[in-house]
């Protein structure tokens, strides 16, 4: 079995699939120069959004149509961990090799001065992090889960 068609691995998959729309999104603003614009990183909200409520989805159709709410949220925050770490890993190294990023950041922002590529890596894999956790616990909330109490499989 692959790493796509897993039902154990759901996190990586689409961990690995939404960090690839964050890093096409990101291009894609460099492209037609939006890149400047902040509010446009609320898409990436939407991005890891989506990404995280397919990998409930998918790990629910998986799993019996069963999913425990704890189990949902540890699907959710690891898959958008790893969306998240793979996003600022594509950053750093957007950041090596366009060193002008970089400096658009440090000359434009009010804190821009202390940042360098690892912190600024760093600091956007942390904030899709936190952020993946608010979306996940948000998600949980809508998407049908097992009761607390029902073992997988028990319920009527």
């Amino acid at each position: 079995m692959g790493l796509f068609n897993d039902p154990n691995r759901i996190p990586e998959n689409y961990g690995l699939k939404t960090a690839g729309g964050l890093a096409v999104y990101f291009i894609a603003m460099q492209l037609i120069d939006k890149h400047h614009h902040v509010e446009l990183r609320l898409f990436n909200l939407v991005i890891l959004s989506v990404g995280i409520y397919y990998a409930l989805k998918k790990f629910k159709n998986t799993h019996e149509h069963h999913m425990n709410y704890f189990r949902g949220l540890i699907v959710g925050v690891a898959t958008s961990a790893i969306a998240s770490v793979l996003f600022g890993a594509f950053l750093f190294i957007y950041m090596k090799i366009n060193p002008s990023l970089l400096q658009s950041i440090q000359e434009n922002e009010p804190m821009g001065h202390y940042l360098n590529e690892y912190m600024s890596a760093f600091i956007v894999a942390l904030e899709g992090v936190f952020s993946g956790l608010l979306v996940t616990f948000v998600l949980m909330n809508y998407v049908d889960s097992d009761e607390v109490n029902d073992p997988a499989g028990e319920s009527d």
